[in-house]
């Protein structure tokens, strides 16, 4: 049988219940919930957090107040979201999260990070011929010169 204490409103259109035989799952006051949202037993989702669609969270993590999961994203069992933290979409969550830090890719990590690798990522594919090119060039300077 599924058991679950509700500690904030669930509105009508709301599809909500809690498989929880192993410890109390909270969700506090204020706390918006989207479609196909998991959440593992013994979870805590802080007051004013907003979890998207498809966000999971395994068992007994922690969602601080005011946090924001965006679309598909999922939290490790044991890991605590810390107050204000912001996960992009698809982010996985491995490690805790302190407050106030923005998050994306999996593993997450620090935003401008993120958007340093992504523009690194787009040229890894000319990489090759440039390393082949530079390797011709070498290969002229390196070569002896009739006379030496």
């Amino acid at each position: 049988m599924c058991q679950g204490r509700r500690s904030t409103l669930v509105e009508d259109s709301a599809n909500w219940q809690s498989c929880d035989p192993t410890g109390e799952t909270r969700i506090k006051r204020g706390a918006k919930l989207d479609n196909l949202v998991q959440i593992g037993h013994s979870c805590t989702v802080g007051e004013d957090a907003l979890l998207c669609a498809q966000v999971g969270l395994a068992g007994s993590s922690r969602v601080g107040d005011r946090v924001i999961l965006t679309g598909q994203v999922g939290i490790g069992g044991h890991i605590t979201v810390g107050d204000d933290a912001i996960l992009y979409p698809q982010s996985g969550v491995p490690n805790d999260v302190a407050p106030g830090e923005i998050l994306v890719g999996t593993p997450a990590f620090e935003v401008s990070a993120f958007w340093r690798a992504v523009a690194v990522f787009k040229k890894l594919g000319e990489l090759p011929k440039r390393i082949r090119a530079l390797e011709k060039r070498l290969d002229e300077v390196e070569k002896p010169k009739p006379g030496e």
